[in-house]
C-alpha cells in the first residue's frame, strides 16, 4: 500500500468540536423557536452544512440566525480550541514524509475558519473543503481533491469518525480509516461499516503512519 495523500475530517476527527457544535446549535434554535431541541432532533438536521440548515429552518432570517450560530460556536470553541493530543504530531509526521494532506467536512465556511483559526491547525492542509447547504456531499468532496491532485483513490485515504464518513470513503474508492479517539465516537456503528484501519487512540495511528507511510 503506497499512500500519498490523506483527506481528513474535522469535527470529532482532528479537534473535540461535537459536543460545541451541537451546544451552539441547541442555542441557536431555542432563541429561534423558543424551544429545547431533542438530542435526537439535533441529529436529524445534520447533513447540510449550517447555512443549510438555517435556510430551511428560518427561510426569513437565515442570516441572522446563522450569524448567532457562529457567534455562539466561536464563543464556546475558546474554551476547547487545541486539537486532539497528539493530531499536530500526526500531521507533522505525514508532512514530513511528503504526504499531500486535506481538508473535507460538512461544516460551512465560517464555523470551519473558526475552528481552523482556534485551533491552528490551517497550516497543514493544501486543500480545505466545506460541506454542501444542500446535502451531505462527502464522496464527491473526496474525488475533487483526488482529480486536484492527480492521484488514484488507492494512493489516498480518508480520515473520519462517523459511520458515514467510511461509507463516503469507500464511495469515493479511496481507503478508509476511522477515528475512534473522541468520546463522541459512535465506536460500534463504525466498526459495523468495516472501515479498513480503525484507531482507538491517536498514538496508535502515529505508531501506524510510522510502520507504513
Amino acid at each position: 500500500m503506497k499512500l500519498k495523500g490523506f483527506i481528513f475530517d474535522l469535527d470529532g476527527t482532528l479537534i473535540n468540536s461535537l459536543p460545541i457544535v451541537r451546544t451552539s446549535l441547541s442555542n441557536t434554535l431555542l432563541k429561534f423557536t423558543g424551544r429545547e431541541y431533542s438530542a435526537n432532533e439535533l441529529s436529524s438536521l445534520f447533513g447540510p452544512s449550517e447555512d443549510g440548515i438555517f435556510k430551511k429552518l428560518f427561510p426569513d432570517s437565515w442570516q441572522e440566525s446563522l450569524q448567532f450560530y457562529l457567534d455562539e460556536y466561536n464563543r464556546l470553541h475558546v474554551d476547547s480550541p487545541d486539537p486532539f493530543p497528539g493530531i499536530i504530531d500526526a500531521l507533522t509526521h505525514l508532512q514530513e514524509r511528503n504526504i499531500k494532506l486535506a481538508l473535507v467536512s460538512g461544516k460551512g465556511a465560517g464555523s470551519m475558519e473558526i475552528s481552523l483559526r482556534h485551533s491552528g491547525i490551517k497550516r497543514f492542509f493544501e486543500v480545505i473543503i466545506t460541506g454542501s447547504e444542500h446535502q451531505a456531499s462527502k464522496p464527491q468532496h473526496i474525488v475533487q481533491i483526488l482529480k486536484h491532485w492527480n492521484f488514484k483513490p488507492e494512493e489516498t485515504a480518508y480520515v473520519g469518525d462517523i459511520a458515514y464518513d467510511v461509507w463516503a470513503a469507500k464511495e469515493a474508492g479511496v481507503w478508509s480509516i476511522s477515528a475512534l479517539w473522541a468520546e463522541t465516537a459512535q465506536v460500534q456503528k463504525v466498526l459495523a461499516m468495516n472501515p479498513a484501519f480503525a484507531f482507538e487512540n491517536v498514538e496508535s495511528f502515529i505508531d501506524w503512519i510510522r510502520k507504513t507511510i
